[in-house]
């Protein structure tokens, strides 16, 4: 043990070790491919050369209302007092794909977001503001390819040209299935919607994020940063229960039981 150390081992939540220090030799890659410089591929360093030093974050409130009109008032008003770009949270009707008058609806309506029905929704939602000038990010998954067809055609609407528009919609199917569950249609069709949301963004919207990983809410479901077969998980080919088994996973192929 390092005599300046207050522990004799540092690890993460998940059991990973943290070492005091760091060098290149940790990395066992190539600095010039892997690593790269700011500005350029892989990013590894920043998606600008200077990154916040030249140019600050967008700053953006999670935000959504029970009417899109109500949305739009407290959208304005996060914009006049400095906000760069928006952040819309949708109800969960709106999520999993329900018109507000469905029977199924009726009382998840405009409870934890905007409810949108319809491109007149969306319209309003986004009246007076100007697509071209700012980006807006979109928590919307089962149905990020509806909501997004919506913005485009309000940006349209106003003069603005798909490729001008930017913002990100989350997109990430897979999330719900494994944590949250706002998810419409099978496995499948759903990462088919998924990657077609990718391609018509990249034919069209380059200033666009096709999709944002919500990593945090798998992490709230149970899983770990560990790997199969490391010992650090509990594992179903494992005897008895909830009894570590390291490298029962890797060696059995069965999958692991996350806890």
């Amino acid at each position: 043990m390092d005599p300046f150390e207050r522990k004799p081992k540092v690890e993460t939540a998940d059991g990973i070790e943290i070492k005091s220090t760091y060098t290149p030799d940790d990395a066992g890659a190539d600095p010039a491919r892997d690593l790269g410089v700011p500005g350029t591929f892989p990013y590894t360093r920043g998606i600008y050369p200077t990154m916040y030093r030249g140019r600050l974050w967008t700053m953006r409130q999670y935000a959504g209302y029970g009417t899109a009109e109500e949305t739009n008032r407290r959208f304005h008003l996060l914009l006049s007092e400095g906000q760069t770009g928006l952040s819309v949270a949708f109800d969960l009707p709106t999520q999993m794909g329900y018109d507000s008058d469905h029977p199924r609806a009726e009382a998840e309506v405009g409870k934890a977001g905007v409810a949108i029905d319809s491109l007149a929704d969306m319209e309003t939602l986004l009246q007076g503001i100007p697509l071209d000038r700012v980006t807006t990010s979109m928590t919307i998954n089962a149905t990020a390819a509806i909501l997004l067809a919506m913005y485009v055609v309000v940006a349209e609407r106003q003069g603005v040209p798909p490729s001008a528009i930017g913002g990100t919609t989350q997109n990430d199917i897979l999330k719900e299935y494994i944590a949250r569950g706002t998810y419409i249609f099978p496995p499948g069709p759903s990462l088919r919607l998924i990657t077609d949301v990718f391609r018509y963004c990249t034919e069209h919207l380059s200033r666009w994020n096709p999709i944002s990983i919500s990593g945090y809410h798998i992490r709230e479901a149970g899983a770990t940063a560990r790997p199969a077969g490391c010992g650090r998980i509990w594992c179903a080919s494992a005897p008895g229960p909830r009894t570590r088994a390291p490298g029962c996973c890797a060696s059995t192929r069965r999958p692991p039981v996350l806890r």
